[in-house]
């Protein structure tokens, strides 16, 4: 064990289960590719809304979770099990091994978690009974059975815990570990987001309160962020899990690093329950304390990984945010205008695709957007992949509720 004076985290493995693919490797390519993974949802079928983005459907070897156990999880579990996983084997770990698991520490983020199963549940109660309802509902609907799960499958016996600030929980997810890694309470976190709760009712209650797109007659079209005509999100599905160790601790087993988690800031707009507060005046604290955690200024940041829904609130008062304290134009991207907007696991998803970005070099497009329907003054990447050295990235989620979380990332300690 380090001494907790060593403040440099690595991000040392990935795990990754998106609509543009089923781990890290398919995802990465999906999102270099910049197009859109929205169709149209046979489960929508006939309401106002019927698209979404879903994962693709998963051969049986990757779908496994073995032993017998996935009958018991919610399909937001099942991801976050599978995304562990891969993060923790692309970190050269092998549980059980010289995994160490007493000081290894769990934490998974979910907006909505098993959402989906209780209105399933649900549904089977009014037609047939309580007879007809499943006894494993409970460990299928509450948030923090991904964690739990997590930790179960992987032998990992430290600090658990399940954040739960919407839209920002996966990233708060990681800002939670960092900090058990700095305080000294774990040697390894495994540390993520996970959603599955693409549904009719779910989606129609999201459609209801304006926040999706309503391009039904081109749904591959409909999320593009900081489009002058972009009209909402489009709901998803995915999961992303993150292997973080104290960097002194990675070098010493040899361990490549994809990036260094550097800084995390956090502030509560305190503003309105949805919508973000104008101009992203409260965010803004968010995010120089993230730059400021990493011993940086606003002028060290290359690259900002956005929040981008593609809704017309969140998307002004971003780029506002990002125009005011990055006034340098710093390179943009948005992948929620190829993977759609998975709630909970976006900030996880995020902060891995930024991590794969300094890692390769390479900033991924902006899905539907081109230069002319660009609406505010950033240096969006379009069309193509850009090949940049980043040094330093942020990464923004911003969450229902005012919860604002900013991640920064960088190529060095």
């Amino acid at each position: 064990m380090t001494t907790t004076s060593d403040r440099t985290i690595s991000v040392t493995g990935l795990g990754l289960i998106t609509p543009a693919g089923v781990g890290r490797e398919a995802t990465w390519a999906g999102v270099l590719c910049g197009r859109s993974t929205a169709a149209q949802d046979p489960e929508l079928k006939e309401l106002p809304v019927d698209f979404s983005c879903r994962i693709p459907l998963m051969t049986p070897e990757q779908a496994r979770i073995g032993g017998g156990k996935s009958w018991r999880m919610g399909q937001f579990t099942r991801l976050a099990v599978l995304a562990a996983r891969e993060a923790v084997a692309d970190a050269g770990f092998t549980p059980g091994g010289d995994w160490g698991g007493a000081r290894v520490a769990v934490v998974i983020g979910s907006g909505l978690a098993g959402a989906a199963h209780l209105e399933e549940q649900s549904e089977r109660f009014l037609k047939g009974g309580p007879e007809l309802v499943a006894p494993t509902l409970i460990p299928m609907l509450i948030s923090n059975m991904a964690a739990g799960e997590v930790a179960l499958d992987l032998g990992a016996y430290g600090p658990s815990f399940a954040t739960e600030s919407a839209c920002a929980s996966g990233a708060s997810a990681l800002a939670v570990a960092r900090d058990l890694l700095l305080s000294g309470a774990c040697d390894i976190a495994v540390a993520g987001g996970t959603e599955a709760a693409v549904s009719p009712v779910v989606t129609t209650g999201f459609q209801r309160m304006g926040a999706l797109s309503a391009r039904t007659d081109e749904p591959a079209a409909a999320s593009r962020p900081f489009a002058v005509d972009r009209d909402g999100f489009v709901i998803a599905e995915g999961a992303a899990v993150c292997v973080l160790e104290r960097s002194a601790d990675a070098r010493a087993r040899g361990h490549r690093t994809y990036a260094y988690l550097a800084g995390a800031g956090q502030s509560t707009d305190a503003h309105h329950p949805t919508a973000p507060a104008p101009g992203g005046a409260v965010a803004e604290s968010a995010l120089r304390a993230a730059i400021a955690d990493a011993g940086l200024a606003p002028g060290d940041i290359d690259h900002v990984n956005a929040h981008g829904t593609s809704t017309p609130l969140n998307d002004r008062a971003e780029a506002e945010l990002i125009a005011r304290v990055l006034p340098h134009a710093p390179s943009v991207t948005a992948p929620k205008g190829v993977l759609g907007h998975s709630l909970g696991a976006a900030g996880a998803i995020e902060a891995a695709l930024t991590a794969l970005t300094i890692h390769h070099g390479t900033v991924p497009p902006v899905a539907n957007l081109t230069p002319g329907k660009l609406g505010f003054p950033l240096d969006c990447v379009t069309g193509a992949p850009r090949p940049q050295r980043v040094r330093a990235a942020v990464t923004h989620s911003f969450g229902f509720g005012g919860h604002n979380v900013v991640l920064t990332l960088t190529s060095t300690t």
